[in-house]
């Protein structure tokens, strides 16, 4: 089969969350199920090995021509094409610290466009794969790509049973513009109708009305999303339910105990001594005391309402009077780095609150600490609780999306569990799932150690999840 995904993000060249992640990590698992796989993505500034092909492609947008070029660069078997347009050049992917760029419309429909031409004219592995694809788009900025496919391409003859998938990682996020703007798509109007969500241009509605099939990141968001977390697109989620499918994401290797380049000690589940040293190691690093045996527990998190901040500011104090200790790492809303850097000051011997973001921290928070809080009020998938299981980290979540669907709560009746799921998003549930954390910590030793060997020890490959991807293009095929 032949694969194009599309995305706005592509790790490790462009992230700022987990699309990045997943369009990175995808496209290889793909690829070693004998696919071949081509992604698209913006070539924001000079990726080191990428190389100009010499193809262009002209497009025409919002009353004039554009021309865009591909730069390639191959690994691990992938083919990542980059679309060079000077629209891209710019600090952000998304905006700056001035808010969000002004012309994000025009720069993800060209993005659009560009994926489409590129099969026709790029040529990989010395042709042109032609018009026999499936394309993935990914989130809001490519939901234009199936309206194009049908406006520009499907209309004279070209894609004819070429299928346009599309993957929401999140639809908290439309890609919402003024109506106007829909003429500056070079489209026919007939096509408004899809695009259209009261009175305005939605660019995730359009996708979820024109793609063969629709997927998400979790079974249980896919449902979610019929229900109460479709921001507004319930109804047509519900009408396409039988497109919609919820396939799990996987974490890379990049995120492996055993292997991970940012621990000065390494460790597997049969053996965690490295992990005690990692502890230890946090602890010098941010100036906590060193003490094996206090519960050390980490949050790695964008600050914002999606992930339940509030349920941590209301838990804070209670948890921090237990002789615990708490590190967080994380930027978003004024007042959530607010209360993030009040952490230190008030509990000066318990907590550390660290704004910003660093990858390698963020590993080492993973790998020191002995749970992880994640009590998010909506998440679609998530990756955190996925990488916390796998460095024996116990993860304390919302049962919600994705973390519903892989932190089965520990039960010393049946010893499955791998952390704790809280159903209620209140302080108080949050406050007794880490009461019942505290106790098995403390007084469980034995139980502990097993919910540690439970987590470590689940697959969360991308093989598994890319068999799933798998079926869901050949479906789209059949459709």
């Amino acid at each position: 089969m032949n694969i194009v995904q599309v995305s706005a993000e592509l790790a490790p060249w462009s992230k700022t969350g987990g699309l990045g992640d997943v369009c990175g990590a995808l496209p290889r698992a793909l690829v070693q199920r004998g696919h071949r796989v081509v992604t698209v993505s913006p070539r924001y500034k000079a990726y080191d090995g990428a190389w100009d092909t010499g193809v262009r492609a002209r497009v025409h947008l919002f009353g004039y021509t554009h021309e865009v070029a591909y730069y390639h660069l191959e690994r691990d078997g992938v083919h990542h094409l980059f679309v060079d347009h000077p629209s891209y050049r710019r600090p952000g992917i998304y905006g700056d610290d001035n808010g969000v760029y002004g012309d994000n419309l025009f720069r993800f429909a060209l993005l659009c466009r560009a994926a489409l031409e590129a099969p026709l004219r790029v040529p990989i592995d010395g042709a042109v794969l032609g018009e026999d694809v499936l394309f993935h788009a990914n989130d809001w900025h490519t939901g234009l790509l199936p309206v194009f496919l049908e406006a520009n391409y499907r209309s004279v003859g070209r894609y004819p049973t070429s299928p346009a998938v599309l993957a929401i990682h999140n639809a908290g996020h439309h890609g919402a513009f003024d109506a106007h703007e829909f003429a500056g798509l070079d489209v026919s109007t007939r096509w408004w109708n899809a695009c259209d969500m009261g009175g305005r241009l939605n660019c995730l509605k359009a996708g979820v009305v024109l793609a063969a099939k629709l997927v998400t990141v979790s079974p249980t968001y896919a449902r979610q999303l019929c229900i109460d977390h479709g921001h507004g697109l319930e109804g047509l989620f519900s009408h396409r339910a039988r497109d919609l499918w919820g396939i799990l994401n996987g974490i890379g290797e990049e995120w492996n105990p055993a292997t991970d380049k940012h621990l000065e000690t390494n460790f597997t589940a049969d053996d965690l001594s490295g992990k005690h040293a990692a502890k230890a190691a946090l602890q010098r690093e941010v100036g906590l005391p060193v003490r094996p045996d206090v519960p050390l527990f980490g949050l790695v998190s964008r600050l914002d309402h999606q992930k339940g901040i509030e349920l941590v500011m209301g838990a804070a104090p209670w948890l921090l009077r237990q002789d615990v200790q708490f590190v967080m790492l994380g930027s978003g809303g004024a007042a959530y780095e607010d209360f993030v850097r009040r952490l230190a000051r008030e509990f000066p011997s318990r907590a550390r609150g660290i704004v910003g973001f660093s990858e390698p921290l963020a590993h080492r928070i993973e790998a020191g600490a002995d749970a992880f809080l994640m009590p998010s009020r909506f998440e679609p998938c998530g990756l955190n609780q996925l990488y916390s299981m796998r460095y024996g980290t116990v993860p304390i979540v919302h049962a919600t999306g994705g973390l519903a669907d892989t932190v089965p709560t520990w039960e010393p009746g049946n010893g499955t569990g791998t952390g704790w799921a809280f159903r209620d998003f209140s302080v108080d549930a949050f406050i007794q799932a880490l009461a019942f954390a505290l106790q098995t910590f403390r007084e469980h030793p034995e139980a502990w150690r097993r919910i540690q060997d439970n987590g470590m020890r689940r697959d969360f490959g991308w093989h598994r999840a890319a068999e799933l991807y798998e079926a869901l293009y050949v479906a789209a095929y059949g459709r």
